[in-house]
C-alpha cells in the first residue's frame, strides 16, 4: 500500500518517470564504460591505473549506498534523487573534461567518485520508488524496471561504439550524455508524487533522528540478510558473466575473441528478455517459486557451460545462465521494499550486499582463476547460485503485500 491517492493517469506518469530514471542511469553508466579505451589513451595510463579508476568508482558507490539511507531521512526520496541525479550527471561531465581537455588523472577520479556516489544512491531511491509503483499497481513490475536499465546500457554502449567509430572526443560524448541524463532525470522527477513514507513531506510522521534509528534497525532483521543472500548469489552470477565470460570462452573453451563477444551478447539478451517477461511469471507462480526455478536454471546453465563438450552446448549454457540470473537482483529489491515504512532502509541494506558482490566478485574470481583456471573457478558461482535458491523463501511477500504472491488459478 502507498500513502497517497493517485488517479490512473498520475500512476502511469509516475511509472513512466521511474522507467525513465532507470533508463538514463544505465545509459550514463554504459557511455562511460564504452569509452574506456579512449580514456586509457587520452590519459596515457596503463591497465593498473585503469584499475585504480574503477576502484575509485566502486568505492564511491559503496559510500553512495550508505548515504542514500541518510539522504532519504534528511530530504526524502524525491528531493534525494534530485541531488543524486545531479551528482551522477555532473560526474559524467567532469570525467569528460578531466580526460580530454585537462588530461588529468585526478580530475577524472573526482568525476568518477561523483558518478559512483550519484549512481548507487540513485539506484537505492529509484528501486524504492519502483517498489512503491508495484504496490500501487498491484502487479510485479520490478523486473521490467531493471530491463529498462539493461536497455539503457545497450543503447549507451551502442552510442559509445558509434562515437568511437566517428572519432568523437570523450569530452563531447560525455557532455552530451551527462546533459541528457540531467534533463531527462529532473523532468521525470516532476511526475514522482510526494509521499510521507519516503520522508518527502515537511511534516513527516516522526522526527528525523527517530526515523534514522528506525532505518538503521533493518540491519538487525534476519530477513535483510536472507534477501541479501539471494542477491549475493545472483549478483555474482551476473557480475562474473560480465567480467569473465569472454575470457572463459577464449581461455577455457579455446574460442576466438569474437565468439567470446557473441557469448556475452547472448547472455545479455537472455537476461534482458527474461526481465521483460519476468513480471507476468512472478504474478502467476509467485516470487519465491520464480526465484527457485531460475536458480535451478542458472546453475544448470553454468554447469552446462563449464562442462560443454562443444560450442553449441556452451552457448546454450550461456543462454540458460543469463535467463536464470536475470531476476535475482530485481526481485530481491522488490522483496526488501515490501514494507513501505522501511523500504528505503531495507533496499539500501540489500543493495549494499548486492553491490559488494558486483564490486568484490571480479577481483576475487580473478585471483582464484590465476591459481586453478577460469572454468574450475566458475564452480564457486554454481555454489553461490545454489545458496541463493535455498534462501529464496525469504522473498515471500510480507502480510499486507499483494505483489509477488502469485495467482496460479487465475
Amino acid at each position: 500500500m502507498i500513502d497517497v491517492d493517485l488517479s490512473r493517469r498520475q500512476l502511469v506518469r509516475w511509472r513512466t518517470a521511474i522507467f525513465t530514471i532507470f533508463f538514463v542511469t544505465g545509459l550514463g553508466f554504459a557511455s562511460w564504460a564504452s569509452r574506456l579505451p579512449a580514456v586509457k589513451v587520452d590519459l596515457d595510463i596503463n591497465d593498473a591505473e585503469i584499475g585504480i579508476l574503477l576502484f575509485v568508482a566502486g568505492a564511491a558507490s559503496i559510500v553512495g549506498l550508505s548515504l542514500a539511507n541518510v539522504m532519504v531521512v534528511r530530504w526524502g526520496a524525491r528531493r534525494g534523487m534530485f541531488l543524486t541525479i545531479l551528482a551522477f550527471s555532473l560526474g559524467v561531465i567532469v570525467v569528460g573534461v578531466g580526460v580530454q581537455f585537462l588530461g588529468s588523472f585526478l580530475v577524472a577520479s573526482i568525476g568518477l567518485a561523483l558518478m559512483g556516489m550519484g549512481m548507487s544512491a540513485t539506484d537505492v531511491m529509484m528501486n524504492v520508488e519502483a517498489a512503491a509503483v508495484e504496490q500501487a499497481s498491484g502487479r510485479t513490475l520490478m523486473p521490467l524496471f531493471h530491463a529498462f536499465f539493461s536497455i539503457g546500457t545497450v543503447v549507451g554502449a551502442g552510442i559509445g561504439i558509434a562515437m568511437a567509430a566517428l572519432q568523437v572526443g570523450v569530452a563531447w560524448h560525455l557532455w552530451i550524455v551527462g546533459t541528457l541524463v540531467l534533463v531527462a532525470g529532473l523532468l521525470a522527477l516532476r511526475a514522482v508524487p510526494v509521499r510521507e513514507a519516503t520522508g518527502d513531506e515537511v511534516a513527516a510522521s516522526a522526527p528525523r533522528r527517530e526515523r534514522l534509528l528506525r532505518a538503521l534497525a533493518v540491519w538487525r532483521d534476519p530477513r535483510t540478510y536472507a534477501i541479501g543472500a539471494i542477491m549475493l548469489g545472483m549478483a555474482f552470477a551476473e557480475g562474473s558473466a560480465n567480467d569473465w565470460l569472454t575470457i572463459a570462452m577464449v581461455d577455457g573453451h579455446g574460442q576466438t575473441e569474437a565468439m567470446g563477444a557473441i557469448a556475452l551478447t547472448i547472455f545479455s539478451v537472455a537476461m534482458t528478455v527474461f526481465r521483460i517477461l519476468g513480471g507476468p511469471l512472478v504474478d502467476r507462480i509467485g516470487r519465491v517459486w520464480t526465484l527457485r526455478i531460475l536458480a535451478v536454471t542458472a546453475a544448470a546453465g553454468l554447469i552446462l557451460f563449464i562442462l560443454a563438450p562443444s560450442l553449441p552446448f556452451a552457448l546454450v549454457g550461456v543462454a540458460l545462465w543469463g535467463a536464470g540470473a536475470s531476476l535475482g537482483f530485481p526481485l530481491g529489491m522488490s522483496a526488501a521494499a515490501d514494507d513501505p515504512a522501511k523500504a528505503a532502509a531495507s533496499v539500501s541494506a540489500a543493495a549494499t550486499i548486492g553491490y559488494l558482490a558486483f564490486l568484490c566478485g571480479p577481483p576475487v574470481l580473478g585471483w582464484i582463476s590465476h591459481q586453478i583456471g577460469i572454468l574450475p573457478t566458475l564452480w564457486i558461482i554454481v555454489g553461490l547460485i545454489i545458496v541463493s535458491g535455498l534462501a529464496s523463501g525469504a522473498a515471500k511477500p510480507i502480510a499486507g503485500s499483494t505483489v509477488g504472491t502469485g495467482h496460479p488459478h487465475d
